[in-house]
């Protein structure tokens, strides 16, 4: 019998489990050198595959990180290969996984061999540009003009299961498409198909998925604890929303499975520390807001910086600091090479403008089907048909104070879903926070219609962004200065929103944020 294996990702990594003839199974796992951390499998689920008498190979694919767009430099590879088998060693130290059931290997010690790359050319004159480029959509990035190295991975990454001799590949998800052409291509060859196993993507900070190319959404393993903490405060949570929740979705796939219960660490006022022995039942309190975001994120805080500390102390020498800043310079230290003027060089604008604020009228209101707390509203803004918008209004505005009501929404926010129901929209309101919060929605001046545009003084001119982007936070920026004034006039940095008519304004509160 052949030796089997599967494709772990680890943070940068692509990884295979084997297990050894006769005497159990052996696990493989590999990097990019990219640093991406998106489809990573939980610790839980390291732990269980490398303890069930699994040799596990960890592959660093630098080939495949040069020929993915160049994510990383070439003269950085090695750098960066040495680096992840010691932060992936401390890693899973840090978890008490047996280190002496891993052993690493580098793409190139064999992917640049006579057998290797013929092979390469053997299915390069098999495989159609469609499907290497279908099966590399999810994983290759994107861009307009696709160079060819990209089409060539998915191919390498097949290749890998026959010369790494496995039986089963472990990965994300978004890896499903490449399975699909291993498991077409390969047997062109005269080689096996092998088993595919995948775990769920954990959703990043952001709320979209998680990058290495954007810092905000991931948390590094060599992070600091001032970092953790600003990633996390800037984190997206909002109050009863579990979908692409990024930090309800750590404590699910990563905390729980290590230690089977999490506990919120809250002030004795709001009800004091509780433990949760069951994921689902954090997450039905956190949809019912029976639990807070900022202790949600607080707790995580706390018990991500008890895993990472180990890691950080491992790191904490001479010889792995010099490593760890080899691998990845600091770009602010970088000699700037000489170019060309580069197009859209100019930083965005970040002006009211930019929002597609619009009057609104409610048409219909109910209560969500799985949120206590949430209305689900058609709204009419002026479209061909009404928008649906989900609302967390329930504890602060009456069904009847709501229906037939104008009313200002954010139109161009990218469509969201909130416990199942996709919102369309953002009804905007005036808040004042503390122990009785109060929340009123903004009013348009009487006598307007739906669709009508509500633009901030001084600001009419220019066109709306077609979509926000999640990952530019314009909303977020501009709403830091929106407030209500002593005449319960919306505002942003004290000029007032408007539309043709007049004022922007709420029933009573003064002073109040918007959001």
């Amino acid at each position: 019998m052949q030796p089997n294996w599967a494709r772990v990702p680890l943070p940068g990594t692509r990884r295979r489990r084997r297990p050894r003839k006769r005497r159990g199974a052996g696990l493989s796992a590999g990097s990019r050198g990219d640093g991406a951390m998106g489809d990573a499998p939980s610790p839980e689920e390291k732990l269980h595959l490398i303890t069930r008498n699994l040799q596990v190979t960890i592959l660093f694919a630098d080939l495949h990180a040069y020929l993915d767009n160049m994510k990383a430099p070439w003269e950085l590879l090695e750098l960066r290969t040495s680096y992840y088998e010691n932060v992936i060693k401390a890693m899973l130290e840090s978890i008490g996984v047996p280190l002496e059931k891993l052993r690493f290997v580098k793409g190139t010690d064999y992917q640049l061999s006579k057998e290797y790359t013929l092979d390469v050319y053997r299915l390069s004159s098999v495989v159609t540009q469609h499907d290497a480029k279908k099966a590399g959509a999810e994983v290759v990035k994107q861009v307009e003009h696709p160079l060819l190295s990209g089409l060539l991975y998915p191919g390498l990454q097949a290749l890998d299961e026959e010369y790494l001799k496995v039986d089963a590949q472990f990965g994300g998800v978004d890896q499903r498409k490449i399975f699909t052409f291993a498991e077409k291509y390969l047997p062109a060859l005269g080689y096996s198909k092998r088993v595919h196993l995948m775990n769920p993507m954990v959703p990043g900070l952001t709320g979209s998925k998680m990058s290495s190319s954007e810092e905000e959404s991931k948390i590094d393993l060599l992070d600091r604890k001032e970092d953790v903490k600003k990633k996390l405060k800037k984190a997206f949570c909002e109050p009863g929303n579990v979908e692409n929740n990024g930090v309800l979705s750590f404590i699910k796939h990563v905390l729980f499975p290590l230690k089977s219960e999490f506990v919120i660490l809250r002030d004795e006022k709001w009800g004091g520390n509780k433990t949760y022995t069951a994921y689902l039942d954090l997450e039905k309190d956190f949809a019912d807001e029976v639990v807070h975001p900022g202790d949600l994120k607080n707790s995580v805080e706390v018990a991500l910086n008890k895993l990472l500390d180990p890691i950080r102390e491992k790191f904490n020498t001479p010889a792995l600091k010099k490593l760890a800043s080899a691998a990845y310079p600091d770009p602010s230290k970088q000699k700037p090479i000489a170019k060309g003027p580069a197009k859209n060089s100019e930083p965005e604008e970040v002006i009211p403008s930019r929002l597609d604020i619009r009057v609104g009228k409610v048409i219909s209101v109910d209560k969500h089907p799985d949120a206590d707390s949430l209305y689900v509203e058609k709204v009419d803004v002026g479209e061909a048909e009404p928008r649906t918008v989900v609302s967390g209004l329930v504890q602060f505005v009456p069904e009847e104070d709501l229906r037939d009501r104008l009313v200002v929404v954010l139109c161009n926010l990218k469509p969201q879903k909130m416990r199942g129901v996709e919102s369309q929209g953002m009804l905007l309101c005036a808040s004042l926070e503390g122990v009785n919060r109060k929340v009123e929605p903004l009013d348009p001046p009487a006598g307007s219609a739906p669709g009508e545009r509500v633009f901030v003084k001084g600001y009419e001119k220019g066109q709306p962004d077609e979509e926000l982007k999640p990952k530019k936070k314009v909303f977020e920026k501009l709403q830091a200065d929106f407030k209500t004034s002593e005449e319960c006039i919306a505002q942003w940095k004290e000029a007032n929103f408007m539309t043709k008519l007049g004022c922007i304004s709420c029933k009573s509160l003064k002073g109040g944020n918007i959001s």
